[in-house]
């Protein structure tokens, strides 16, 4: 099948990659010529593990490509995939310019391209407003000339960062809204040869698609801001998170995902859909308050977790109060196994740090060259774990990467200033391992263990 993709970021290019590995022909548009130019030498743009080992393959048999020419994409083109960015501001507002652009540049494709036999199918893969896809159809729509047709779709992604090879190749449902059964069919067509594991393609209405996904990632999102907030409980009454989540979890109507303590969600979805979720009840007149309190206790847990440094220390609640003091993160991405910092909380609690008067030196296995763009020459960031580490008076674990999970404590007793503490924000350690080294240990929803 002839298919275009709008779009090579994160979710646009990991689609067209698997896509093609399937046998399709497809073609990969952005306006960003120096990210097509290394794309078209086999240079992945994004850290995901597996993609540019299929991103060259798919280049060398002749089966994937990349352009910025819009009409070079859509030509002949049986499906077009919308996959640009649609970020939101603080209050949740979605911004669809991106979007809205994409569906005129595909118009006037179209209608260059003149009436066809074989009328494209325009899919919206793009997290959008519930509306947005209907809105595209129009837009499109209007811009036509006589005799010129096309379809829409919405087609979710629910692409974890780090597995998305897997999520997409073997997924837990494929999820599509349509208007036709003609849309239906070619839809089933063309995700035929990733559900053969059993999962369903599901096809529903398009509005309903669309809200699929804001209720999918608000439902997780529920999930860890439901178990910080117990976790706060266990350290106020003395009880121990692990083994309440164990307790928890043995019951299979809750099951164990996204029942981890920690530093709570990041990255570019959880934030912004759940944020959305709030606006559109704002919109339409619909309390929100479970998404609400799901987003204030996100955010708290940050500020409660950088507490525990500033009590630490006995540092004043004011700018200043860690002058003088050396703060080592280790992790900056907002997950294991991808480079994303959006939203992370690592950059968060850096960021305070620096506003109390700390220096920082910082570490991650994928994630530094982001880092060093986005947080500049104020943060030391170090290709090694124990050197950024060196001679710091605090090492804060942010990011629960698998290097960082059984750390030489003996090393890091003698890398870090003796009465070193380390701040454990994903509860990767038994207490004992820092207190026998004579550090401070603090993590989430267990007590504190002084050095012995």
């Amino acid at each position: 099948m002839r298919i275009s993709i709008v779009g090579t970021g994160y979710v646009g290019l990991v689609t067209g990659v698997c896509l093609a590995n399937t046998g399709n022909d497809v073609a990969c548009l952005d306006t960003d010529a120096a990210k097509v130019e290394r794309l078209c030498r086999g240079v992945s743009t994004i850290y995901e593990p597996g993609l540019e080992e299929l991103l060259g393959r798919n280049l060398a048999a002749g089966r994937l490509r990349f352009t910025t020419d819009p009409g070079a994409a859509h030509r002949d083109a049986a499906v077009i995939f919308l996959c640009v960015g649609t970020p939101s501001d603080e209050r949740g507002h979605t911004d669809l310019s991106a979007i809205m652009t994409a569906a005129d540049a595909v118009a006037d494709a179209l209608n260059r391209a003149g009436p066809s036999a074989h009328p494209p199918v325009v899919v919206v893969k793009s997290t959008v407003p519930v509306g947005t896809t209907l809105e595209v159809k129009r837009r499109i729509a209007e811009r036509l000339a006589p005799g010129v047709r096309f379809g829409v779709a919405n087609n979710p992604e629910f692409l974890k960062e780090g597995a998305a090879i897997d999520d997409f190749n073997k997924p837990d449902r494929v999820v599509c809204g349509v208007e036709s059964d003609a849309v239906a069919a070619l839809m089933r067509d063309l995700y035929d040869p990733f559900v053969r594991n059993g999962h369903p393609i599901q096809v529903m209405d398009v509005l309903s698609s669309e809200m699929v996904k804001y209720a999918s990632n608000a439902f997780l999102a529920a999930k860890i801001s439901f178990i910080n907030e117990i976790a706060n409980l266990c350290e106020a009454h003395g009880a121990d998170i692990a083994r309440v989540r164990e307790g928890m979890t043995a019951d299979r109507r809750i099951g164990n995902q996204f029942l981890y303590p920690g530093l709570g969600y990041g990255g570019s979805c959880f934030p912004k859909d759940t944020l959305a979720c709030i606006m559109m009840g704002d919109r339409a007149g619909v309390p929100t308050p479970i998404n609400r309190a799901v987003h204030d206790t996100n955010l708290a847990q940050r500020d409660r977790f950088f507490a525990k440094i500033l009590a630490h220390f006995k540092a004043k609640d004011a700018p200043g109060g860690l002058t003088g003091r050396v703060v080592a993160f280790w992790g900056l991405a907002f997950k294991p196994r991808t480079d994303d910092i959006r939203e992370a909380p690592a950059i968060t609690l850096i960021r305070r740090a620096l506003g109390y008067g700390a220096a920082v030196r910082a570490f991650d296995p994928v994630a530094n060259d982001n880092a060093r763009r986005e947080l500049g020459p104020t943060v030391t960031v170090l290709d090694d774990m124990y050197a950024a580490a060196q001679g710091a008076d605090a090492l804060v674990v942010s990011t629960d990467w698998d290097e960082f999970k059984s750390p030489d404590f003996a090393r890091l007793a003698r890398t870090l200033k003796p009465g070193a503490a380390v701040f454990d924000g994903r509860n990767l350690y038994l207490r004992g391992g820092a207190q026998e080294h004579g550090l401070a240990y603090y993590c989430v929803g267990r007590r504190a263990s002084a050095p012995r």
